[in-house]
């Protein structure tokens, strides 16, 4: 091997091995997580890092849905204005629907609304954080050296704002893309679709009108979505901040996805990508599900699950997945806390609780049934196994129109669900040997990468707290204003230029015609 190549793989190799050393000193990380299934990602990151010694807290607030204390760090429950079961009803709104009823023009105003009240229900919270002035004293006299946090909520930009410490978000993406608006990434309408229009990066001329008309649909959505936002931050913060405003001063963006997944963009220095940190090696399974798996023979099995968050849906609903997984050879391991039919088929396997990752990896799995969750999006990728996608609420929709556009899922609606529309997709993702292929090569590509996304994840956080903050990545964009950021004041200065140029020139111009006009007149006359 000749030295031009030894020299920059020893150098990828001492990079690597310094990312294994982990951090000098340990840090003191304060965390405020997103609650329901947005926790489940950063509690991975939370753990590591609290295994490589750095002090890390977590806020949790005492009525939750998935949030809860731990042995691998430090909790801190506090105080919030609402019950359980006013949480749970939140929720249970944004459900509202989503079994029976077909979508119509009208869903948009609907679920914007549902999702106001979902978050406000959460602000609440957050207010009672930053009103518990005995916690908030104890807290800012810890001297926090970062701040982790999930920007789909606003309490913990406002902590770390109000702290003075960096802070680093955790994200899939926030609605009407203000993730990009608020780190002034650039995002070009003739490539960059606009969520939930139904466009890929490659656009037709008709789809390029459709996504300009959908992006100023969803920027006057979003003043709706976001007001109640830019009001608790202007309390707090003053100033007549905005959240966006609050969002820019962001030190690092690690972001839960990658090009796999994700339309091509552009990117900016203090984002990474860190899709698929969920993608944990395979665990064994308990004896009898290792059992029933491994005796499905050359049928294989199937996974069903529709997340963390809904773990049922109305009988005559289930009824039919039951009636479909009787006309097929494979197997169903499901994810099912509703009332199970007497004749439940023998094929079936119902559990409150299901080790997807692990039977993901499991060789005999050949189709995973999933609501299209980043989550479970991103196991189906490194598992390389195809889906069948029911969209409920959220990013969902769009998470499975990429996964649809790249010939690796199917897409059915829970609303309008039949046991046929079922066993057909199933048999097509199963037999069309295109599916399985394209997972293959679409996992391979995910998985060929120099850095895990957990071990990029704790890099870029331990820098920010190494070097108290990320300001040189910060694109000096935030300093300016929309008329220079387009450098509309140059093109108007040097269109005038352009135009008092051409004046002059014409007025030159006319000049000398007319006095050469006038001299040959006067010449004429002598003769």
């Amino acid at each position: 091997m000749s030295s031009g190549v030894w020299f920059p793989t020893l150098g990828l190799v001492a990079w690597l091995c310094c990312l294994s050393l982990g951090q000098v000193q340990g840090g003191k990380v304060l965390v405020l997580p997103m609650d329901g299934s947005h926790w489940l990602s950063m509690k991975i990151l939370v753990k590591e890092l609290s295994r490589r010694g750095h002090d890390v807290l977590v806020m949790v607030p005492e009525c939750s849905l998935l949030m809860k204390g731990s042995d691998s760090y430090k909790t801190e429950i506090y105080k919030v204005s609402y019950t359980k079961d006013e949480l749970d009803g939140s929720f249970k709104n944004l459900k509202d629907g989503l079994f029976i009823k077909p979508p119509s023009i009208t869903d948009m105003f609907v679920n914007v609304e549902r999702l106001v009240n979902f978050t406000s229900t959460q602000l609440k919270g957050c207010e009672s954080l930053l009103n518990n002035h005995p916690l908030m004293t104890r807290l800012r006299e810890e001297g926090f050296d970062l701040m982790l946090t999930d920007p789909f909520l606003p309490c913990g930009s406002v902590l770390a704002h109000m702290f003075s410490i960096p802070a680093v978000y955790f994200l899939r993406g926030l609605p009407c893309d203000l993730d990009s608006k608020a780190s002034r990434r650039p995002s070009p309408l003739s490539y960059v679709p606009v969520a939930f229009a139904g466009n890929t990066d490659i656009m037709t001329f008709p789809q390029r009108v459709k996504n300009m008309v959908m992006s100023v649909v969803e920027s006057h959505m979003c003043k709706l979505m976001y007001s109640h936002f830019d009001d608790l931050v202007s309390r707090y913060l003053g100033d007549n901040m905005t959240y966006k405003d609050l969002l820019g001063h962001a030190d690092f963006w690690l972001l839960r996805y990658d090009f796999v997944f994700e339309w091509p963009r552009p990117l900016l220095p203090n984002m990474a990508f860190i899709g698929g940190i969920n993608c944990e090696n395979a665990s064994p399974l308990p004896e009898d599900l290792q059992e029933f798996v491994d005796g499905s023979g050359d049928d294989g099995f199937i996974v069903f699950t529709l997340g963390s968050m809904v773990s049922n849906m109305p009988e005559e609903k289930a009824q039919h997945f039951f009636d479909a997984f009787r006309q097929i050879p494979q197997r169903v391991v499901w994810r099912y806390t509703g009332v199970p039919p007497v004749d439940v088929p023998k094929n079936v396997k119902l559990m409150k609780w299901l080790p997807q990752n692990d039977l993901l990896a499991h060789p005999k799995a050949k189709v995973f049934i999933t609501h299209g969750g980043i989550h479970g999006v991103y196991e189906g990728i490194c598992n390389a196994v195809p889906m069948l996608m029911f969209p409920l609420f959220g990013d969902q929709g769009d998470n499975v129109h990429r996964m649809v556009a790249r010939g690796v899922a199917e897409k059915l609606n829970m609303y309008d669900v039949t046991a046929e529309k079922v066993v057909t997709a199933l048999n097509k993702i199963i037999h069309d040997k295109s599916y399985k292929e394209k997972i293959v090569e679409m996992s391979a590509i995910h998985l060929d990468r120099p850095v895990e996304p957990l071990d990029l994840a704790v890099f870029w956080t331990e820098f920010i707290i190494k070097h108290k903050g990320a300001k040189h990545l910060r694109i000096a964009a935030h300093e300016l204003n929309w008329i220079q950021y387009h450098s509309l004041d140059v093109i108007g200065f040097l269109v005038i230029i352009l135009l008092t140029v051409l004046f002059v020139t014409f007025k030159c111009c006319l000049f000398c015609t007319r006095k050469c006009f006038r001299k040959g007149t006067a010449k004429k006359k002598k003769e």
